[in-house]
């Protein structure tokens, strides 16, 4: 089975690249500096932030439904984030070196699977879940902090 992993689009946060702390503590939104790496996993590059590279920590809806799985949390942007573009069934090393949580929900925005993964296993997590023809996407979660990591699509050719 093919898969295609997603980062999110970078426009809902370009407005906010550069801007004053004072401008951005407005908008609920810090800017940190990497400090080690791996550990500031940016959403939209899906790579991780070198050491002294600037990111912003904000809230993000990453599952926009109308269901009570509905949510939003925490997560890193990259200020020089530039948009990952995965070919099927690549997996970027971000998601490798974490432990992960994988939901998988349904067109009506239900979760109706999960598993915790080492990010080496993901593969054959992600074919486990996507077998089953009620899932129709999944989100990769970092299971230690809990944060949103990516989207999973079955990859249609």
């Amino acid at each position: 089975m093919h898969f295609h992993i997603t980062g999110l689009p970078i426009a809902p946060f370009t407005q906010y690249f550069g801007l004053t702390p004072d401008a951005l503590a407005e908008a609920g939104i810090i800017r940190r500096f990497a400090d080690k790496q791996p550990g500031f996993p940016c959403r939209v590059s899906l790579c991780d932030a070198e050491v002294g590279e600037s990111v912003l920590l904000l809230n993000y809806e990453h599952l926009s439904v109308a269901t009570p799985y509905r949510s939003q949390h925490a997560i890193y942007v990259r200020e020089s984030a530039v948009e990952a573009h995965l070919e099927p069934g690549q997996v970027p090393a971000m998601l490798r070196l974490r432990l992960l949580s994988i939901r998988a929900f349904d067109n009506a925005g239900m979760m109706v699977g999960a598993e915790v993964a080492p990010g080496r296993d993901l593969e054959a997590v992600i074919v486990q879940l996507l077998a089953d023809q009620h899932v129709a996407y999944l989100h990769v979660h970092n299971a230690k902090p809990g944060c949103y990591a990516a989207r999973v699509d079955r990859w249609l050719r």
